[in-house]
């Protein structure tokens, strides 16, 4: 994905992003805070719903929380199914516990989660951007 980049009005651009940034959320390393990874997962979540959003020529609100971002979408006629929406989970890593002392550390089973989750996303945006 290192070279050419797409214009930022193309949705393929912004599901490369999410791709990139659920890519950085594989490399668990004991070196690596599982709390950065999922964060890493929030980000590729969020990316890829933001990729529906310039595939079907929406305007996306600037930020963080996937609910309100998969509401949005659901109030302009995109069916989101009920796995997907549980993907809402991971916006508590957009911030919380990105920083020290504002969150408890992430388990092993949180994280595993976290990327099934921007697994799914990842996926199921793919299907919008892609027809």
């Amino acid at each position: 994905m290192t070279g050419n980049r797409l214009p930022p009005d193309d949705p393929l651009e912004w599901l490369n992003r999410a791709k990139s940034s659920l890519s950085l959320a594989r490399r668990k390393s004991h070196e690596i805070y599982l709390e950065d990874l999922c964060f890493q997962a929030q980000q590729a979540a969020e990316k890829a719903i933001k990729a529906v959003y310039v595939a079907q020529d929406l305007v996306f609100p600037y930020v963080h929380d996937l609910s309100q971002l998969l509401s949005v979408l659901e109030k302009n006629g995109i069916p989101v199914p009920a796995a997907i929406r549980t993907a809402s989970k991971l916006t508590i890593f957009a911030a919380l516990t990105r920083y020290p002392g504002l969150g408890t550390p992430v388990s092993e089973e949180e994280y595993d989660e976290a990327m099934q989750l921007a697994e799914a996303v990842v996926s199921w945006a793919e299907t919008y951007v892609r027809t």
